[in-house]
């Protein structure tokens, strides 16, 4: 049995958790700003489908990027010097988290659904959520979002509607939270596609230990603006 939240309360400790489905965690509660700021803390994330109630997951093992192991493959590092693109952060979050929550061909319907979309605004609104943003010939052609607390970032859905424009994205997001010694990148679970950049599993004891350390730096709220050299 997983616990059922009321608004006032705390989440149970990650051990938890159910194996199967791996990682479900608690459901109920609400997607306040505080509520989703204190989850991403203990390493907890929200992820349900309309129609479901709320659903907290921390699954074991857990996938991360490690920004000095990013993956950059010869054909895309050569789109990345191509330069017929620009990348922008936080200049349209709304539309970003709209285009991630469309339907694709791949998946049946979207686990985006308004409630979260708006509390994701919410979280950009407070300078805690962001977006990275491909654009080509002034159209929004790719990007991402997810959230920052100190030193980390959790990645939360990405799109493209050009080859790479994603990956693009991904790419000027990892090295510039390098520059900014940010210590991980959680992507939560496991995808060829991350595997492909550099992504791997580690247990969540690991994971959690991590985040303990990198969640406690100083957080400095507000629009990010990214270095202009991050396509070296």
């Amino acid at each position: 049995m997983i616990r059922w939240l009321q608004s006032d309360e705390s989440f149970p400790p990650l051990t938890a958790a159910l194996a199967e489905p791996n990682g479900l965690l608690a459901a109920g509660g609400e997607l306040s700003t505080a509520r989703l700021i204190d989850a991403y803390r203990r390493g907890i994330f929200p992820w349900f489908s309309p129609g479901q109630p709320i659903l907290w997951w921390s699954p074991d093992p857990r996938m991360v990027l490690m920004p000095p192991e990013l993956k950059v493959t010869r054909s895309l590092a050569k789109t990345l010097r191509n330069r017929q693109y620009e990348v922008r952060a936080d200049t349209d979050f709304r539309t970003v988290i709209e285009r991630c929550a469309a339907p694709r061909a791949e998946q049946e319907g979207t686990w985006i659904s308004p409630e979260m979309s708006a509390a994701y605004c919410a979280l950009h609104e407070l300078g805690t959520a962001h977006s990275i943003e491909t654009w080509i010939d002034g159209e929004l052609a790719g990007g991402l979002y997810g959230v920052a607390i100190g030193r980390m970032f959790y990645g939360e859905s990405m799109f493209t509607r050009a080859p790479d424009a994603s990956k693009i994205a991904l790419v000027h997001l990892v090295r510039q939270l390098a520059r900014w010694q940010f210590g991980m990148i959680d992507c939560q679970m496991y995808t060829e596609h991350l595997a492909s950049l550099g992504g791997r599993e580690i247990p969540r004891a690991d994971f959690v230990r991590k985040l303990q350390e990198l969640v406690n730096y100083p957080h400095v709220p507000g629009r990010w603006k990214l270095d202009l050299d991050l396509a070296q």
